[in-house]
């Protein structure tokens, strides 16, 4: 069955077609007419029409003076409110922006949703690489340093999952054995850092660590990512790790070492009082 094709509606729930009509949105089709977007959410045209024109009211959708219909800021003021979406990023833009200024490279926050990688913040470098991201795109997350940062520090039932599914493949340097997915995991861990090296594009290489929040869980992950030829991994580790430091402890998260620390002062005094 193509695209164009309309299923039979009558096992489908109200809020199945109401959801399929904004899930007919998305970065490569922004904008869309009212047919574009019946043939794209598997409904009629009469009830496009009916649910189109209920989202419009409500400010989900928008409608310009030729008749396309774009999402409406309604639904940015609701995403506004997700904990992994903007208040996430306002959190983390001050230290984005650090990261930034001391690599003039192209610097992302991104979080986990399901087996994919999702970007929620991205400022473009100076560099020029092959892979370009956008707030809200999406990649498997074997593929990507945060996507490797993230499924690391995911519940292992999770990794060994992803590690046995089929893997997709984008240039020769792509991870697609789950052995070898397994084992670059475990460094991950132990090194506390992602190195994703042209496994998107060959000319792009990202380094990434795990965000974490009050509580130590993971909740997200900063990048930066350069052009493969002449990377100073080495010297992007400790700036990757110092943003992702910040923005934990913006969140909340108080390392291991500082709560022992506390904890020792609570038992003995300030060192300066002994």
């Amino acid at each position: 069955m193509t695209t164009d094709a309309v299923p039979s509606q009558g096992v489908r729930s109200a809020p199945d077609r109401l959801l399929s009509v904004l899930a007919a949105f998305d970065h490569d089709h922004p904008a869309l007419c009212l047919t574009d977007i019946s043939r794209r959410a598997g409904l009629s045209l009469t009830t496009t029409h009916r649910l189109v024109g209920a989202l419009t009211e409500w400010g989900a959708l928008e409608r310009d003076e030729s008749g396309v219909y774009h999402v409406g800021l309604r639904l940015w003021e609701v995403a506004a409110l997700a904990p992994r979406g903007l208040a996430l990023r306002q959190t983390a833009l001050p230290y984005l922006e650090d990261l930034y200024e001391a690599t003039h490279e192209n610097v992302q926050l991104a979080v986990r949703d399901g087996s994919e990688v999702v970007y929620i913040e991205w400022l473009s470098g100076h560099s020029a690489v092959g892979v370009h991201i956008r707030v809200g795109a999406r990649w498997p997350l074997h593929v990507t340093g945060v996507g490797l940062a993230l499924l690391a520090h995911s519940d292992p039932e999770l990794q060994q999952e992803y590690c046995a599914s089929p893997l997709a493949s984008y240039t020769p340097y792509t991870l697609t054995d789950g052995g070898q997915l397994r084992r670059a995991l475990a460094e991950v861990r132990r090194s506390g850092v992602a190195v994703s090296d042209r496994q998107v594009t060959e000319d792009a290489l990202s380094v990434a660590a795990p965000v974490r929040g009050p509580d130590g869980a993971l909740v997200a992950a900063v990048s930066v990512v350069v052009p493969e030829a002449g990377a100073q991994v080495p010297v992007l580790i400790p700036a990757v790790r110092l943003a992702a430091r910040g923005i934990s402890r913006a969140l909340g998260w108080q390392p291991e070492d500082s709560r022992a620390g506390r904890g020792s002062r609570r038992a003995g005094g300030h060192p300066s009082h002994r």
